[in-house]
């Protein structure tokens, strides 16, 4: 039955996905209106969020900032679903790639290179990545796995489009993975999303990001420092509807930071991008459900 039923949503949303993305932009504004105003999908938790990230704006700016997240999340659901019927050609012209030498750059010396990315702007299409520099031809991108049978089938075929050019894997098997692609001895790229909770058991680095004490997840650091890897990190941006550019970075680091100065480093970074454009971050996760607010 599930089967069945995931089937007939990949039929529906192939059939959306045909739709241009000025029409599915009027759909995602419909969609924004009965999300925000009608079922009020996790408005607790978003301005919560907010307040305690940004406790110098007033509250005409938190809910300004909150009803712009809505709507460039309802934006993001079906820029995600356009990627069932998208052309390389309007890809191009809506993610702009800077900085791809770096990459070819780094990858030419041999070192594996770890990519930092967030829950920021629309990241399952920064995929698109892969298909903008020559060298490394490897490239792996970790996913937390989708338990819901149905969204995990959907969600796998839209993420097709870039078998070509990436393995998608479950972030059980990173490690494992990553290993055996270091014993090739041929360089690649590892895009990690590293800004979700560790679980309760794994909180053992701990920093102040967005005025709140925040546990950070560490394994991508931990993997990349065992294979001797450059750390980077994919600052992106909305520069408008459906258009966004994708900017590799080395990863800036303090020397007096012994422990984890990749992952800090990281933080500080994706912080920077946050209070540019606060709207452009996933705010309806509960990122600090077992952590402390304001800190002394």
């Amino acid at each position: 039955m599930k089967k069945m039923i995931s089937h007939i949503a990949l039929f529906c949303l192939c059939i959306v996905a045909l739709l241009p993305l000025r029409v599915l932009y009027v759909v995602s504004d419909a969609t924004y209106f009965l999300l925000y105003y009608i079922i009020r999908y996790r408005r607790k938790v978003v301005r919560t969020n907010l307040i305690n990230s940004f406790p110098e704006k007033t509250e005409a700016e938190i809910r300004s900032i909150e009803r712009k997240f809505y709507l460039h999340l309802c934006d993001c659901i079906y820029e995600t679903i356009k990627l069932l019927h998208i052309s390389d050609k309007e890809m191009r012209k809506r993610a702009v790639i800077v900085n791809a030498e770096l990459v070819e750059k780094i990858a030419a010396t041999g070192k594996p290179i770890i990519l930092f990315i967030a829950h920021y702007g629309n990241w399952e299409w920064v995929q698109e990545i892969t298909l903008r520099y020559k060298y490394p031809k490897t490239n792996v991108a970790v996913y937390k796995k989708i338990h819901n049978p149905i969204s995990a089938k959907v969600v796998e075929k839209m993420r097709l489009r870039y078998a070509s050019s990436c393995i998608i894997i479950p972030q059980a098997e990173t490690l494992r993975t990553i290993l055996k692609l270091k014993q090739q001895g041929e360089p690649f790229v590892a895009g990690l999303i590293a800004d979700q909770r560790p679980p309760r058991f794994h909180q053992k680095l701990w920093i102040t990001f967005l005025n709140q004490h925040t546990p950070l997840l560490t394994g991508g650091e931990d993997i990349g420092k065992r294979i001797g890897a450059h750390f980077l990190y994919l600052d992106v941006d909305k520069t408008r509807r459906g258009h966004y550019t994708m900017e590799f970075k080395d990863i800036s680091t303090d020397e007096s930071i012994e422990e984890y100065p990749y992952t800090i480093g990281y933080f500080r970074m994706l912080e920077q991008s946050i209070r540019r454009r606060p709207e452009l971050w996933l705010w309806s996760h509960k990122r600090w459900k077992y952590a402390v607010t304001n800190p002394q």
